[in-house]
């Protein structure tokens, strides 16, 4: 049955491709953001370019004939932006204002049902200091010690969501993302995260030269393929359960070995030198034991196999930008 979908945070990486998702699946979809996608068109039926900070830009995208909504709308990026401090108020006030809107917009307008972009920022520092057994199980978030105001914006509001659930029946589908990754997300700028700014540095290095990592190296994450992400989140948005699950991969490595496979996926020999710069914890990797008991979701690409997918899209984008700067030069 086709619904009407309302999808905020539009312009970005993970909800332009959720977009392209829902419509391939039949439904009539409104995407919104401050600003359209960076490498595609949109493909919602109707794109409103709004702040979502302010209410009247919330009221004039969700009304009474919404069916569900998705947000996705936050102020946020790479390591360079959410862990030197200098963007905290801005993370803080403007993410928490979308989401305050958001919550009392949908009780009004009765919409259906609610999924919101949680993150595993949540999860507390002190259980992520062993770069080898970080423990990220979704019971673990209390007592609360995030790394960064970014993690704190997403645990209030994870808790404003549910608050709304008890208190007027907002039905809310929560997901705490574990590094998302793949083709058409920020890849140079300054608020592009680690896969991507990995495979840009790779692409661009002169044979025999060596590409810089932040910190030791030693630091581990997993990382999860879009695909496998849009594949969690409407399932999780299937199902009847309210409360907050991992959607990330179980496939932890260090970060020296992630920049040493994407070398072999390039087919390049690389150099690696580790310097200083921000790194957030130690460790941190998804546990997937609750949405594989509740929901029955596994991923199913490997990391390598989306980062080939991903280095591939990335060298097309550098190859694109040498052609324009030669034409235009």
């Amino acid at each position: 049955m086709m619904k009407r979908v309302v999808v905020l945070g539009a312009g970005g990486f993970i909800g332009s491709h959720l977009v392209n998702r829902l419509k391939s699946m039949g439904h009539w979809v409104r995407g919104v953001d401050i600003k359209p996608p960076d490498f595609s068109t949109s493909s919602a039926d109707d794109f409103i370019l709004g702040d979502l900070r302010k209410i009247e830009v919330v009221e004039q995208c969700i009304g009474n004939d919404i069916d569900e909504v998705y947000q996705l709308a936050a102020d946020m990026g790479g390591a360079l932006y959410l862990f030197t401090g200098e963007n905290d108020a801005d993370v803080s006030h403007n993410s928490a204002l979308i989401n305050l809107h958001v919550v009392k917009r949908c009780v009004d307008c009765k919409v259906g049902k609610v999924f919101f972009s949680s993150s595993a920022c949540i999860y507390p520092k002190y259980n992520q200091l062993d770069p080898d057994n970080p423990v990220c199980t979704e019971e673990s978030a209390y007592p609360a010690q995030p790394d960064s105001e970014y993690g704190w914006e997403k645990l209030f509001s994870e808790r404003l969501y549910q608050s709304f659930h008890r208190n007027y029946g907002l039905n809310a589908r929560i997901a705490r993302f574990h590094n998302i990754y793949g083709p058409e997300g920020t890849w140079e700028g300054g608020k592009e995260k680690a896969p991507a700014a990995l495979c840009r540095k790779v692409a661009r290095m002169e044979p025999g030269g060596a590409i810089e990592v932040w910190g030791d190296g030693l630091q581990t994450r997993s990382f999860l393929y879009i695909d496998d992400c849009l594949d969690g989140v409407l399932k999780l948005m299937e199902s009847d359960c309210t409360i907050p699950l991992n959607i990330g991969s179980e496939e932890m490595i260090s970060i020296n070995d992630f920049a040493r496979m994407i070398a072999d996926v390039s087919g390049k020999d690389i150099n690696i030198k580790n310097i200083p710069g921000p790194v957030g914890v130690r460790g941190r990797c998804s546990e997937n034991s609750l949405v594989r008991e509740k929901i029955g979701w596994t991923p199913k690409y490997t990391l390598r196999e989306g980062i080939s997918k991903t280095y591939d899209w990335i060298v097309s984008q550098i190859e694109a930008q040498v052609e324009a700067n030669s034409v235009s030069g």
